[in-house]
């Protein structure tokens, strides 16, 4: 029992990025349940799932450093690679569908703020139509460059300089950690919705946006599986019982090419369902229309 409580980590600075997340987000949903008391309705399903799916992205990014993963990963390179898929995607997919944004800002007495931000960005667009599409039309290439920065940052935490770096450096640890998070979590606003925030995409193209990471992620993990030299001499200095370093090395690769394909599949499978569910509703309308009659005779028949 001593030996499994002391694989857990008490790392303050975690906790406390934690806590404050955790602790500011309920303080926003609480004044969201007054709010909807008052106006005599309650709060709706579909916010209560979200706010239980943004505190099990915290709690997953939290377990993933804190938990006996975290001691194992400075000791298995299949319990890092893990360590960091549930960083880099399984976390960040979690908060991004939890939609933290307006209980966050609530609960750091926000709200106000952001709502007079919303009334004046609505009037300026009125009175300036033309530089809000020029704007509109700027950020499209952002998805695309969200893109290429999360696989860069994936591959580079993976080359064996810095694997190795963040495994003697707690600072550089710690920079994993959070740009692992950041990242991702820029990654999936470009997929899926989080109100107020929606992808400039289309849902075909995320689904083309997806396979790309997906192809750049499959790519690393099969270098990893298929490679018989030895990427991280790091881990030579703990021992491996059941596994050899080039073993585990392998297994880990194995987590890297599988596991994120896994949440990628069913959001890709969802995007385009949505796709074509769009598609055929279009289509429907277009067919209406072609066969409405038109009020105006096309010639005057005879008397």
């Amino acid at each position: 029992m001593n030996m499994v409580v002391s694989y857990w980590s008490a790392n303050v600075v975690t906790l406390a990025a934690y806590a404050v997340a955790a602790v500011t987000h309920l303080l926003g949903m609480r004044g969201a349940a007054t709010d909807a008391r008052r106006q005599g309705r309650s709060l709706l399903p579909g916010q209560v799932g979200r706010a239980v799916a943004f505190q099990a992205g915290l709690l997953a990014a939290l377990l993933a450093v804190v938990s006996p993963m975290g001691y194992w990963s400075y000791r298995f390179i299949w319990a890092r690679n893990l360590q960091d898929v549930i960083l880099a995607i399984v976390a960040p997919a979690l908060i991004v569908l939890g939609a933290p944004w307006r209980p966050l800002s609530r609960g750091l007495r926000l709200d106000g703020r952001l709502h007079r931000r919303d009334q004046r960005a609505a009037g300026d667009a009125d009175d300036d139509d033309a530089a809000r599409r020029n704007r509109s039309a700027g950020w499209r290439a952002w998805p695309v460059a969200v893109a290429v920065a999360f696989c860069a940052i994936w591959w580079a935490w993976h080359l064996p300089a810095l694997f190795d770096a963040a495994l003697h450096s707690s600072a550089v640890y710690a920079l994993e950690v959070a740009s692992y998070v950041a990242v991702g979590t820029l990654l999936w606003l470009q997929l899926v919705d989080s109100p107020p925030l929606r992808p400039q995409l289309s849902p075909l193209r995320r689904v083309g946006l997806l396979l790309g990471v997906a192809a750049s992620g499959t790519v690393l993990g099969l270098i990893r599986v298929y490679s018989s030299g030895l990427a991280y001499p790091a881990y030579l200095g703990f021992r491996h019982h059941v596994l050899s370093v080039i073993s585990d090395q392998q297994v880990g690769g194995a987590v890297l090419w599988v596991i994120p394909l896994v949440p990628f599949s069913i959001v890709a499978v969802a995007l385009a369902v949505g796709w074509l569910s769009e598609d055929e509703a279009t289509a429907a309308d277009f067919d209406r229309l072609l066969r409405h009659k038109s009020a105006w005779p096309s010639r005057p028949g005879p008397r």
